[in-house]
Formats: C-alpha cells, structure tokens, sequence
C-alpha cells in the first residue's frame, strides 16, 4: 500500500470512531434527560398527591357536637276511628337534656316513627324546666303528680346512684342528677312517669331561695 493510501484509512478510521464517541455521548444526554425528566414526573406526582390532601383536609368542615341529648322511652302504635275506617299513627315519648340541669319531656304523634320522634324532640325543647341541683342530688324530698301516676324523690348521698325505673331514670340522668332515690306509684304508664317527675322538679326549691322569701338567714332556716 502507499503512503497516501494509508493516510486515508487513518483519517476514515479517526471519522468513524469519533462519530461511534459523539452517538455514544448524545445517547448518554439522551438517558441523562429521560431520568430527569422522569425524577421530575415522580417528584411532581406525590406532591399534587399531597396538595389535593391538604385541599381536602382544609375543606372538611368539624362539626361541633351538641350539647343536649335524647333518649326515647316509649314509641306505641296509636288507631283513630274516621268515618273510612281506622287511622293509623305512631306515638313517640323523647326525653330531652343536657345533663346540666336543664330537661324536658316530648310527646308527639305522626304517620311515621321517625318523624314522630323528630317532633317528640322539639316538643321536649319547647318545655324544657331547669332543675336546681344541691352536691349532685336534690336539696329535699319531694313528691310530683300527673293523673295517675305518683314520684317521690329524696336525695342521697354521694355513691348512691340513681335507684329509679322506667321513664324516671332518663329524666334524673339528663337532667345531670347523679344521687337520687325514687319511687313510682300508682300508674305505671311510662308518660304519667315522665310526667310527674317533671312536676316534682319543677317544685324542687334551694335553701337561700326559701330563707330569702322568709326573710331568714340560712343558720336560722336550718336550726
């Protein structure tokens, strides 16, 4: 071979191998953008993730919960005869309290249970009776009436619980009275019950209260 053959294989063979080096390079820059720019998609994913979190997070609302509470003490099928025939209706008895001395009884009739008790419990809110509480029971016995029904309260002393049945033990609960004893006679319907012993807190009266009308000191209303 000559010499000028020789130099243009060298020179071809310069040619060939830098451009195997420049597609080798653009290959690797080619790589190097496919990995950031997939590091980019991965980054970005869990922080939308994270701001719709934070979105959804800020948005719901925590409801404050309330204070009274209800308890149903007697749901009864009531008939009226109408001139087709026979009505038919439910009765719902709610008792309604915060356990802080306020409490009130219900009663109200509807076509469907759950809407009877619905208007069983605005009727216990309309009549709610405030209760004076003495070292969480009553200041004195007392005894409360309605129709029927006969409830006798006494208080007692701390540890004793609330010894009571049928619809008084729901009102002396939400009423916030932790000590109590009772005694149902007479009818055993639950709303005569719930009734009178509405009637009998309602007559219940503090000491300072009975000495002021007196006219009396608290050492001489007690001696």
């Amino acid at each position: 071979m000559s010499d000028e053959e020789k130099l243009n294989e060298e020179v071809t063979s310069k040619e060939t191998v830098e451009e195997t080096v420049d597609a080798g390079e653009a290959k690797e820059t080619e790589g190097e953008n496919v990995e950031d720019v997939t590091e980019e998609v991965v980054t970005k994913l869990p922080a939308k993730k994270q701001r719709n979190r934070k979105k959804n997070v800020d948005t719901q609302e925590v409801k404050p919960e309330s204070e009274w509470k209800e308890q149903v003490v007697q749901i009864s099928r009531v008939t009226k005869v109408v001139k087709g025939g026979k009505k038919l209706s439910f009765r719902a008895v709610v008792i309604v309290g915060n356990q802080k001395g306020q409490v009130g009884v219900g009663c109200a009739k509807a076509a469907e249970v759950i809407i009877a008790i619905q208007k069983a419990i605005a009727d216990g809110r309309k009549n709610l009776i405030t209760v004076p509480i003495f070292k969480t029971t009553i200041p004195h016995q007392i005894v409360g009436r309605s129709g029927a029904g006969r409830v006798m309260l006494r208080p007692a002393s701390q540890g004793t619980g609330i010894i009571a049945g049928g619809a008084v033990r729901p009102v002396l609960e939400l009423a916030g009275i932790e000590n109590i004893l009772t005694k149902s006679q007479g009818s055993k319907s639950p709303l005569n019950a719930a009734y009178a012993t509405i009637d009998a807190l309602k007559s219940l009266r503090m000491f300072n209260d009975v000495a002021k009308k007196r006219g009396l000191t608290m050492a001489e209303l007690l001696n």
